[in-house]
């Protein structure tokens, strides 16, 4: 394969004929681009060759479960993938339009040895990419990334006789009879189910009436338009139409998925949105009193409840804080053992005996259903208010260029690390460390803290702030936070704030 051309232009004769990739779609754990500014189907193409020269160099069964998600551009991207996987001698099995999650279950289901989900996941259209793994439940991380871009960008991909291609029928439908099994509900539910017009408006509502919850509907019609907001159950904009949507129809509560499904976010049935790492100490508290003595899983974004909170603890529940990112979070999930894993952004990672570790909002919807059903004199807002309180931040995403973010993020981590060596404070409170595992978490002396790390998906920095204290302590931490995030002036505005 001759290396990708750094001179392609859109609406030229190269365009149609040679690969274009801007290397910095190569990313931490996905590969995704702009489409068609930053990639072209020749790109994918090429991108298809690599992943399939890297599954002969790391001798991978050349067999791949490919999926794709509801975009009106995607099957043409998944196509062109595919295009690339056969030239390199691999045996595609098609299962169509997919979740993500769904894409995970079918390297189970068919005993796949690698897997390739065409999706964009929750960035706005005109981005696509692809999710891809080869060792079940995990997905590619940086050292797979970093090897896939050499090979794509070096021209190493190695054409091979053998590609074929298979249709798979059925792996839909095997997929909700894996997420229904026996379970029904005891008591009666109503729940808001909004998709946002993605993909899972194709799987969520069947699920909930399968489980026997009365559904609420909310922008369940397929439309890759998204004609009223980005599917995104971590943006206000969509909390905020689900919190509506509870109030005028009276549910229990609202449960909201991503582009691709593999995200889960909540509204109670008082209308206020749970931050996901909220619920996720919700879900903590009702596995720990069913598996004593487990371990949990959750991302550097998320509450310090997870190591605090005295229920977690009467059970024995230890708390590991990890890298964000759902291919960091699945790795250290199985590395470890943990039951579950938790991330601020709604992927949940639950694990053997409960799902089978890969990310997926609809398990996580039919769990908190079960959970429901083993306490039926409670509602989701008694859950929440017998969380000890804290006051959290959104996430938090100021503008920084994908070329500039990583440097950028080294400088801003130095400075707080200083800041704590001086002796400084923030918010008011004593700085008792800065971990580095991943950006910088400056963890306060009553337990608060304040974290900024580099996106690995968008050209943003990310900000999250949590008070045990207040919301005037949450905002001065943010505020001094912001204050070290100005000195940088390639820093750019916030897409949301306190």
């Amino acid at each position: 394969m001759t290396k990708p051309a750094p001179t392609v232009t859109q609406n030229t004769w190269e365009f149609l004929r040679d690969a274009m990739i801007t290397p910095t779609g190569f990313r931490e754990y996905d590969a995704r681009w702009k489409y068609p500014d930053d990639i072209n189907l020749p790109g994918i193409t090429a991108l298809g060759l690599g992943l399939g020269t890297q599954m002969h160099r790391r001798g991978i069964d050349p067999v791949i479960a490919v999926g794709n998600d509801y975009r009106d551009y995607s099957l043409s991207i998944k196509n062109a993938l595919m295009l690339g996987l056969m030239q390199a001698g691999i045996h595609v099995r098609d299962i169509g339009p997919a979740l993500s999650p769904m894409a995970y279950f079918a390297q189970f289901h068919l005993d796949a040895p690698a897997v390739a989900m065409v999706t964009a996941s929750h960035n706005p259209n005109g981005w696509t990419g692809v999710k891809m793994g080869f060792e079940r439940p995990l997905t590619h991380g940086p050292d797979e990334m970093g090897e896939l871009r050499d090979i794509v960008l070096g021209g190493e991909g190695q054409p091979r006789a053998g590609g074929t291609y298979e249709f798979v029928p059925g792996v839909r439908e095997a997929y909700l009879d894996d997420l229904v099994g026996d379970f029904k509900m005891t008591r009666p539910l109503k729940v808001v189910c909004a998709t946002g017009n993605g993909t899972a408006s194709a799987f969520a509502p069947e699920l909930f009436k399968r489980i026997g919850v009365d559904v609420v509907a909310s922008h369940n019609e397929l439309d890759y338009t998204f004609p009223h907001y980005n599917p995104n159950p971590e943006a206000m904009e969509m909390l905020h139409d689900m919190s509506a949507s509870v109030k005028a129809s009276g549910a229990d509560f609202a449960l909201g998925f991503d582009g691709d499904g593999d995200r889960c976010g909540v509204v109670d049935d008082e209308g206020e949105e749970i931050f996901a790492d909220k619920v996720g100490v919700i879900m903590a508290r009702d596995f720990a009193r069913l598996y004593p003595n487990s371990t949990f899983v959750a991302d550097v974004k998320s509450t310090g409840l997870f190591a605090s909170d005295p229920e977690l603890q009467k059970y024995g529940a230890k708390a590991d804080y990890w890298k964000t990112g759902h291919s960091h979070m699945k790795r250290r999930v199985k590395e470890i053992g943990a039951l579950a894993g938790f991330e601020k952004s709604g992927h949940y990672f639950l694990a053997e005996p409960v799902g089978r570790g890969y990310d997926c909002g609809l398990r996580v919807a039919v769990e908190i259903c079960k959970l429901m059903d083993r306490n039926p004199d409670k509602s989701m807002s008694d859950l929440r208010r017998a969380l000890p309180q804290t006051f959290s931040s959104p996430t938090m995403s100021p503008y920084c260029a994908d070329t500039e973010k990583y440097d950028t993020l080294d400088r801003l981590v130095a400075k707080l690390v200083a800041k704590h060596e001086a002796g400084d404070t923030i918010g008011g409170r004593t700085i008792k460390e800065v971990v580095t595992v991943n950006g910088a978490r400056v963890i306060l002396d009553n337990g608060g803290w304040g974290l900024v790390r580099a996106s690995s998906n968008t050209p943003n920095l990310v900000v999250v702030c949590e008070s045990p204290e207040s919301d005037a302590e949450l905002r001065a931490i943010f505020a001094d936070i912001d204050t070290v995030i100005r000195t940088e002036p390639n820093v750019g505005e916030y897409d949301q704030t306190l």
